[in-house]
Parts: C-alpha cells; structure tokens; sequence
C-alpha cells in the first residue's frame, strides 16, 4: 500500500527550497502554496532564512516532524537527507525531483538503492528520482506546469515521463480536460506504474474514485500485474487508455520460426491490453481524446448521428467512422425526417449527415438533438460540429448544447473547431465543465478505438482438456532445443491437436513399402519432405502429389542426400486453406499465441491475430474476424471453407499445450491445413528450454 503520508501529509517539507522560481526548488515551492494544501509547509536551504514568505530550515536535523518532503537537491545528497528524515523526523512520504540516479551511471543507481532501502525501512513510499512531481486534490508537489484544474471525478493519470506529462497537460487542459491526480513515477524506484494501478484497485470506492485512467509507459515492468490490476478496475467501472512507446526498436529479434519473427515486443503489448480491456493509443492527441471520451457517458452502440452545419468536415467525420468500423445510418426514409426536416430552413438535409446549413440556429439545434434523443431509434450517439466564420456569436448554441447534454441519455460530443473566432464561447463552455473536441477526425478515430476495444478478458476460463499427464512425460524425457518428430508429435496427440499420420523413413526400402500401404496412387498422392533442415522449401526438400511408386523411389534418393537431412518424411497428402498456429514465450508476458493464414502467406502477408495465453475458443473465433483474409477462411471464388469452429479449437489447445508445458518457448504448426471437415497440423515445429 502507498502511505498515507504521500496522499494526504499534514506537513510538507521542500528540500533545496528557492525564492527562484525558474528552478525546480523555487517552483515546486511556488506550486504547494499555491495549491489546496491546508498543512505545515517548511523549506530546507542552508543559504536563506526565509523562501517564498515560508521559514526556511538551514539544514534538515532542524526541522520538526515532517510528514512528507520533496527533494531538489543534488542526487550525491540526496540518501543522507532521506536518512534523516526517515530515521528522526518520522517522514514517510517521499518525491525526489533531482536527476542523476540509475538512468545515469552505477554510482547513480547505487545512491538510489541506499534510498529506496532507507524508505522501505519505515515503510514509506517514493515517487521518483528523476521526475517532475505528484499532485492530487489535497497538494500540488510538483515542480512543472501547468497545474490542471483538480476534480475528484477527473483523469488519473500515471506517466513514465515527466516531459510528456506536461505536454499531455497542456493539450488536455486547453480543451477541457480535469484531472484527479497526476503520478510522474519517473525511474520508478520504488513506485512504478503498477504499483499505483494496485494502489487505484485497492483502494477503488464506486462512489469517490474516478472512473478514467490515463496511461503513459516506455516500459512494462511486470505485464501480469498490469493486466491483473487494469482488468479489475475496467471491472469495476473504471476505463483506462495507454500510450506504449519504444515498441518499434525493441521488435527485431532473429529467430528460427515464423513465430520468433512475428513476437515483437509491440505485438506482446497489442495482446495484452487486448486482454485487459486498456484502449492502446499511440500519440498525446489520440490518448487525450480518447479519455475526453470516457468522460462522456459510455457508447451503447456504433450508429452515429453526424449533425452539423458545415458540409466539409461532416463528410470526413463520417469517412473515419465508416472505416473504422462504426456506422453513419441513413436517416433519409425514417417515419420522423420528414417533421425534422419542416422545422429546419430550406435546404437542409436530414439524410445523415443532418445538415442544417451555416445559418441554423440554436432552436433548430435543439429540434435535432431531441429527434436523435426520442425519434431515431437507429441512432446511438450523435456528434455536432459547429463553428463560426466569424459572422456572429455561438454564445446561444453553445449555450443549448450544453443544456441538451445535460438531460440526453444518448452521448453528444461537441466539435467546436473554430477555437479563434469564438475562443470566447469555448471558454465559456468548457467553463461549464464540458469538453471541446477541435478536429472531428482525431475525434473519430478515438471513437472508433474506444468501440472496438473489447472488454477484459475473463481471469479463469475454460480450457480445453488435454492429457497433461502424457505431455508432462514426453517434457520431461526430452532435452532442450527443437523435439524429435516422434516427440511433437506425441505433445500435439495429448493435446488434441489434429495432425497429419506420417513415417520417417531413412532407407528406399521403407518409403516404398509405406507407399505400398497407403495405397499410393493419382486418388492417394503422398507428400514426400526432408526431416533436419529448418526451412525445407527453401532447400528443395518438399514434395507434392507423388502418385506412383518410381517417383516414390526417384524423389527418394534426391531428398535424403540435401545437406542436414537425416531422414524423409511420408504422408498422404491433404487440401485445404494454408492456416497457422504458433505460440512464444516471452519472460515478462507469458505465452503468446499467434494465428492466420498460413503457409507462404506467413511471410508475405503477416496477416495474423496474437493473444496472451489462456486463449479460449471464443476469443479466438472472434479475434479471426480481424484477419484482413478473413473472407479466404469463408471461401471465395469456389473455394472449401475453413472450419471455423475447429480452427477456433486448434488454437486454444495451442493454448492449453503450453500452459501444461512451460517449457515450450518457441512453437510452429504451419501449416494447418482447413476444409469443412477438418483443420489438420501438416507441419510442426517445437522448441522447449528447460
């Protein structure tokens, strides 16, 4: 738990306090008492008397008892100064502002150590080093600006950075945003993103808490508990958007399967906050917005009512929202148009976009927004832009939107783009608590994200049954690196993995007397392939329809002298849609399952799903309905179908296999091969480290 002497002190100490308020100790002063702070401030500065109007403190062994103290000192000082608040002045709450810890050198991370020791003795809490601060509605113990408007039903939010919080702020706040608490953890010493997610799930009151969270991290450092923590809260009524940044350098890996190439480090990220309900953003505009949205009542459905009285921008909105997914309806044949449509001047247009032209008024506002609320039974949300060339005032319409989204039950989101020529009435509205969104794209994207985020994951699930008996034995007999044929094969049969029945053959003899026995023929073709080289295409070790006995015996004999191979493989050979499952293990995230379409398709399209193991059935049948090829696995121009439901099963049994056998890290089936009546691995590849 974080202590209280953080949350709410009753005395605030800065150390390294200035009457300059252009540094971090002038500054951080000047915010605190120009905050709703009510306790004891002092000031610590061996070189002043009196800073800001506050006593100033020559040295911290003078001080009385002190709730909490924010360092502005140099780092070399820094774990003495701790070491004394923490073992004679009672302190338990701690920021450190001042740079030059572990991101330095390890001198640095060595001084930041001995801090965090010397906290965690008392039981306290830290933010920081090497950040700008923290601040809720009790104080402001930050040193940057701008200081947001501090609401108990604002935005929580939690950044690895401190730069970028200031640049959120800024963006936030000039259009409306409020925030409820701001955490720049900065090297996260002791506190980490994590750790206030926990914080914000333990102490989560239905009716105090704020319900949006705000995410910016360049690192995950414990994904389990990230997901864990925000799934709970998403839960609990909570909504929570996240910008993970760095996810492009750290995404190149070489590796010896289509799934080592596939596990980015972004990929696992997509996955998890797919698990866990978070909204990904990828810039301080899209993340900005998409909270600005979460402030508003949640989305019930996707069908938007565009009204506005300018054409340009409604046809762009309505653009963004039709490819993203959501739905613009036509409005044009509904019973109730026609009454709408009297009541607006000539011209106008009720189609959807509902136009009523750039000299609509205030009351004809109001006749559209209570058609979209009581008439338009096929409408969910409505967005209104309306701006102003600078003729007249939008004093009036502002005014009556913000009456209509009072008593509406259907979500209004304002687009109120012309932030020059009535800057004067936005102010005024977001002066009444409501937010401006500026640019109807950005805000369309945002809603597009927001609808197509799913909801958490469930924490237990069904899995399907396997035999973790059997593959528990066949894990233990087996040493690391690539299984044996015979060994995988094993694993996908305790599994339930539908594979194709195959021989290994390493002498002429065999493959012709297995031939025999199959009955190989122009109805039965077999598929010859080379066993010890990874990449067999790419060694000419793959052959198809072998339909006679002499081509049996020819092919043979070519395959088995191709450098690495060791023996042959021999199947009959199946049809059906190149499908793929693969799954990875990676340290921090666990298990990730990828799946699409397979084959050489892999590597030239890359058109696959990833999810965190457990991956259920029912998540992965949905999830497949992203794929960009999804109409191949329907069938077209004539071609079989996949068997959706048993691909859907293949992957969670991908999904049960691994979690029996952590030992698996690197896992291929590519490809399956999927009809109407079965989804069969004809190719595998499976790596275990033990």
């Amino acid at each position: 738990m974080i202590a209280n002497e953080l949350l709410n002190p009753r005395s605030i100490v800065i150390c390294g306090a200035s009457g300059d308020v252009r540094k971090p100790g002038g500054k951080a002063l000047y915010n605190l008492l120009n905050s709703s702070f009510k306790g004891n401030i002092y000031a610590v500065n061996p070189k002043e008397t009196m800073v800001q109007g506050v006593r100033c403190y020559a040295k911290v062994e003078d001080l009385p008892q002190v709730d909490c103290a924010i360092l502005c000192i140099a780092a070399k000082f820094c774990p003495g100064t701790v070491d004394v608040l923490t073992q004679q002045k009672g302190t338990k709450g701690f920021i450190i502002v001042s740079a030059g810890f572990s991101e330095e050198n390890a001198e640095g991370a060595a001084l930041e150590k001995h801090i965090v020791d010397s906290v965690n003795a008392v039981g306290g809490s830290l933010i920081g080093p090497n950040c700008t601060g923290f601040l809720n509605t009790n104080y402001s113990g930050c040193f940057d600006t701008p200081i947001p408007t501090l609401d108990p039903h604002g935005v929580d939010f939690i950044t690895g950075s401190g730069a970028t919080a200031v640049f959120i702020k800024e963006y936030g706040i000039t259009n409306g945003l409020t925030f409820n608490s701001v955490w720049a953890v900065g090297n996260s010493a002791q506190i980490g993103i994590e750790d206030v997610l926990e914080h914000l799930d333990a102490t989560f009151d239905p009716n105090r808490s704020s319900r949006v969270i705000m995410l910016y991290m360049e690192k995950i450092g414990d994904p389990q508990r990230l997901l864990r923590h925000s799934r709970s809260l998403i839960n609990k009524g909570c909504r929570i958007a996240a910008i993970k940044s760095g996810g492009s350098a750290a995404g190149s890996r070489a590796a010896s399967s289509h799934t080592g190439a596939l596990a980015t480090n972004d990929a696992a990220v997509d996955a998890l906050f797919r698990k866990a309900g978070i909204v990904r953003c990828h810039n301080r505009q899209e993340l900005t917005t998409v909270c600005a949205i979460f402030m508003h009542p949640e989305l019930k459905g996707k069908r938007c009512a565009v009204v506005t009285h300018a054409g340009g921008p409604a046809v762009m909105l309505t653009d963004v929202l039709s490819n993203g997914g959501m739905e613009v309806p036509s409005l044009k044949e509904h019973p109730k148009s026609a009454a709408l449509l009297e009541k607006l001047f000539a011209g106008s247009s009720v189609g959807n976009p509902i136009d009523f032209l750039a000299t609509g008024t205030a009351e004809q506002l109001g006749y559209i927004l209570d058609a979209v609320e009581n008439d338009f039974d096929n409408i969910d949300f409505s967005v209104v832009i309306f701006g102003s060339p600078g003729l007249f005032s939008n004093r009036e319409v502002y005014a009556l939107l913000d009456e209509k989204m009072k008593h509406c039950k259907k979500p209004i989101f304002p687009v109120l783009p012309s932030i020059i020529n009535v800057k004067d009435e936005i102010q005024e509205f977001i002066g009444r608590g409501r937010i401006n969104f500026p640019e109807e794209c950005v805000l369309g994207n945002a809603l597009c994200k927001v609808y197509n985020t799913p909801k958490p994951q469930l924490e237990n699930v069904e899995q399907p049954i396997v035999d973790v008996d059997r593959i528990r034995a066949t894990i233990n007999r087996c040493k690391s690196g690539y299984l044996e044929i015979a060994d995988y094969n094993e694993l996908l049969d305790a599994a339930g993995i539908s594979r194709k029945k195959s021989v290994e053959v390493t002498t002429r003899e065999a493959a012709l007397a297995f031939a025999r026995e199959v009955g190989c023929s122009s109805d039965v073709p077999l598929v010859m392939k080379v066993v010890g080289p990874l990449h067999k295409s790419d060694v000419g070790g793959v052959t198809l329809g072998v339909k006679d006995l002499d081509t049996v015996a020819k092919e043979f004999d070519r395959l088995i002298v191709i450098p690495e191979t060791y023996a042959v493989e021999m199947y009959p050979m199946l049809d059906g849609t190149d499908v793929y499952v693969g799954a990875i293990k990676d340290e921090k995230f666990g298990h990730q399952i990828f799946f699409g379409l397979g084959g050489i398709f892999i590597e030239v399209l890359k058109d696959v799903q990833s999810a965190l193991a457990p991956v259920t059935a029912a998540e992965a049948k949905e999830m497949l309905t992203h794929l960009r090829g999804y109409k191949i696995l329907q069938g077209v121009r004539g071609q079989e179908a996949v068997n959706i439901d048993l691909y859907a099963d293949q992957i969670a049994r991908v999904s049960a296999l691994v979690q029996a056998a952590p030992e698996i890290v690197e896992m291929d089936l590519n490809p399956l091969l999927g009809n109407a009546h079965y989804v069969t691995a004809v190719d595998a590849r499976i790596r275990i480290q033990k």
